[in-house]
């Protein structure tokens, strides 16, 4: 019998179990500091995490040799006021940039070196990540600076503590519309840090009843006290807004940016608000989308209602973080000219360069909502004079609930990767998000978050490696998704080689495993409406949220080229001429740029119909084999993870047979082309 968890919550990849020395634990013996100041609250987590993980993993009991260092409860070290030599030196060094460090091993010590407390804190979680992936640190010699200036996790919490698109539990940051802080507060801040995330919004973009109320007295004592512990792990505070708050808090009948009256309450209230929450970053806001009110309303731009907020926060060093999920979402299914994926380049792209300098606009990975697969966003580099964020999603809301296991970093990488062609040289997206193309600095990356109050905070074990992966990526983004996967199992699984090659077969294909089962070549949605759970072929195809796959009897897809909506030409070339064109279009977005007959030769020599049949029959049969290689690990892997993760995958077969059997019937019935191969279909 194997076992691994607490009675609360678990510790993730945190854990601090018995690892191998490999002649690490001479260097954990004695910790000294030069150049910092001891009372810092982030250099003494970062000297308690070091004592702690060396206690857990390593056996030894660390002294510290300076005051003020708070030492960890389970360590049972003494603090003393120096020691005669020290094994582990937390060093000063102004030739490290911003939040970077570097890991030095010489003459038989081990230094850690940082320009401030946060790199300092970064560097100690690394050095902790090597020894619990059991490697030496002898000889390292190791520089590392995050490539993006802000590294966001955006929760969609309730202060009902629901959780919009959560499949993890309920919040842990709200309960019974009131603050909740407590040793879990701290934990999450822990987990975030140790993988450099430095900014985190707790609340939903959909603000709405007590959530308005966050910039207020009735919340201020309680949000200060959470963004203090943050603020103690290096972690920027920060809350959606309600950009109506004018309304439901100020009793104005407006919320017209250019109106004295809305001015005059945002500035009064940006005072209070700041002072009485001192580790506020900023906000980040959605307006004019799904219903939620924004400038639109009243005839003003998206600039408008930004550089409001962002001209009355500047002072006090906020920044604005404003949503480009903008569009028509009662559209009439029958115009086809009319274009979801249109519309954030339409809504956004005429007002470049009209955006001050600490706005940020938030950008999603794809025109759509986070689908499987779909194009990059053509905003991304298409804005030229405006800082960028990309927005990621590490909840499953379409891939899969966190029941059906899907690695998302390998997407996150080819998002990253993408040539925008914006400029030469600096023109992939991560160029783009990390201010290396405009030289700017208000930049970076977020992910909507997947963590709950589950005792694993995932709900699916397997779903914690999307939790981990994002922030690891976030800070470096040359990291492959191997690597980062490997780290992940060996903290938080197991080191067995056995199991880290066994649950990499599982995981870095699971994206594809996915894509296979549901809806093929980019055409997305497909899925029952609302929950966004299973297949419902046809569950958006006359709604009003512009989200149609224009099947007929003679073929599938909607035509985006220049003959059809022209989305398509947003793109810079040679992009735009790549999509346009049916032959050149890559097959895995074919479906997204085209309408295409069934009877359409794909490259690998089969028709379209064809692969939507053995596509999704693959999918099927390779969750199976999934299933089959998690079964082997019985007994390798702690019993209570295996039991949760195994259950998972019955649910996930189940899925994948669902949309197997109902995606090719529905096609077969729609083309009345037989499959090749004769198999069952209804």
């Amino acid at each position: 019998m194997v076992t691994g968890m607490d009675n609360k919550w678990t510790q993730l990849w945190l854990k601090y179990e018995a690892k191998k020395a490999n002649g690490n634990d001479k260097y954990f013996k004695s910790i000294s500091c030069q150049g910092f100041d001891y009372n810092n609250k982030i250099l003494k987590n970062a000297v308690d995490e070091l004592i702690k993980g060396a206690k857990g993993m390593l056996g030894v009991t660390a002294e510290c040799g300076f005051t003020g260092c708070q030492t960890a409860e389970e360590s049972g070290s003494t603090v003393k006021d120096s020691l005669l030599k020290a094994t582990l030196i937390l060093e000063k060094d102004e030739t490290v940039a911003a939040e970077g460090y570097r890991l030095l091993e010489k003459d038989g010590c081990l230094y850690i070196k940082a320009s401030d407390e946060k790199g300092l804190l970064y560097g100690a979680f690394a050095l902790l990540r090597a020894v619990a992936c059991e490697k030496t640190v002898r000889g390292m010699d190791k520089t590392v600076i995050p490539d993006n200036p802000l590294r966001m996790y955006n929760h969609w919490d309730n202060m009902d503590n629901s959780i919009e698109r959560g499949y993890s539990g309920d919040s842990f940051f709200f309960e019974n519309n009131e603050v909740v802080v407590n040793e879990r507060t701290r934990d999450y801040a822990r987990f975030v840090a140790s993988i450099g995330i430095n900014g985190v919004v707790i609340n939903n973009v959909n603000v709405k009843n007590c959530a308005t109320w966050l910039i207020t007295d009735r919340y201020f004592e309680k949000v200060a006290e959470m963004a203090e512990i943050f603020a103690e792990y290096g972690i920027k505070f920060f809350l959606s807004l309600n950009y109506a708050a004018t309304i439901e808090l100020g009793g104005i009948d407006s919320a017209d940016p250019l109106d004295e009256r809305v001015i005059g309450w945002w500035k009064q209230k940006m005072a209070e608000v700041f002072d009485r929450i001192p580790n506020l970053g900023g906000f980040l806001v959605k307006a004019d989308s799904e219903g939620r009110p924004g400038p639109f309303t009243y005839g003003r731009t998206q600039a408008d209602g930004a550089n409001m907020l962002a001209d009355i926060v500047k002072p006090y060093g906020g920044i604005i973080i404003w949503r480009c999920f903008v569009y028509n979402c009662t559209q009439d299914w029958r115009d086809y000219k009319t274009d979801r994926a249109r519309a954030g380049y339409d809504n956004f792209i005429k007002m470049d360069g009209d955006y001050h300098d600490n706005v940020i606009l938030q950008i999603k990975n794809g025109p759509m909502d986070f689908q499987i697969r779909e194009p990059i966003s053509p905003l991304l580099g298409g804005l030229k004079k405006t800082n960028q964020m990309l927005e990621v999603q590490i909840a499953q809301e379409y891939t899969g609930h966190q029941i059906d296991v899907c690695y998302l970093i390998p997407m996150f990488k080819e998002i990253l990767d993408f040539k925008t062609y914006c400029k030469e040289g600096a023109d992939t997206v991560a160029d783009v998000i990390s201010g290396r193309t405009l030289g700017n600095k208000n930049t970076g990356i977020a992910a909507v978050c997947n963590t709950g109050n589950d005792n694993n905070w995932t709900g699916n074990d397997l779903a914690a490696a999307n939790f981990y992966g994002f922030g690891r990526l976030a800070f470096t983004t040359a990291l492959s998704a191997e690597e980062i996967l490997d780290e992940w199992i060996r903290m938080t699984l197991s080191t067995d080689e056995d199991v880290v090659g066994t649950v990499k077969e599982i995981m870095l294909p699971s994206r594809e495993v996915y894509e296979n089962y549901t809806s093929p070549l980019g055409i997305g949605w497909m899925v029952t409406p609302h929950t966004h759970y299973g297949c419902s072929v046809d569950g958006y195809e006359y709604s009003r949220w512009g989200t149609y796959h224009r099947a007929d009897h003679l073929g599938i897809g909607v035509d985006r080229s220049d003959k059809g909506t022209g989305y398509a030409q947003q793109y810079f070339e040679p992009n735009a001429s790549i999509y346009n064109n049916i032959e050149s279009c890559p097959e895995n977005l074919l479906l997204f740029f085209h309408h295409v007959p069934y009877t359409y030769m794909l490259k690998t020599g089969k028709t379209l119909i064809q692969h939507i049949y053995d596509s999704h029959f693959e999918g099927v049969m390779q969750v199976e084999e999934m299933i089959a290689k998690w079964k082997s690990l019985k007994g390798k892997i702690a019993d209570e993870v295996y039991e949760l993760v195994e259950k998972r995958f019955d649910l996930q077969l189940y899925n994948a047979k669902e949309w197997r059997d109902q995606v090719n019937s529905y096609f077969w019935r729609k083309s009345g082309i037989a499959d090749e191969k004769k198999r069952a279909i209804y």
